[in-house]
């Protein structure tokens, strides 16, 4: 036999493909052993989100951002201002 068909005869795909018995993953071994004592709860699919509070919108933000830099602003002016008198 010539190299070609030992390397055609040892990847031959098909054939592995066709095996009756496929031998599961390392990963689905260990989770099978672990579940055959202690199966895992049911969990939907998508839980529904469970919500604390319900959130501030963004202009709300956005206004008490800029009302606290304002004040900043102006607290640091009237410092300032104090200051050479």
């Amino acid at each position: 036999m010539s190299e070609q068909d030992d390397w055609e005869r040892d990847f031959d795909h098909r054939w592995a493909n066709a095996a009756e018995h496929k031998e599961p993953s390392a990963r689905a071994r260990m989770l099978a052993a672990r579940w055959k004592d202690n199966p895992p709860d049911p969990v939907p699919f998508r839980a529904a989100p469970d919500r604390v509070a319900p959130r501030r919108s963004s202009w709300i933000s956005t206004v008490v951002v800029l009302g606290c830099v304002a004040v900043v602003i102006v607290l640091l002016g009237y410092a300032q201002t104090r200051a050479y008198r």
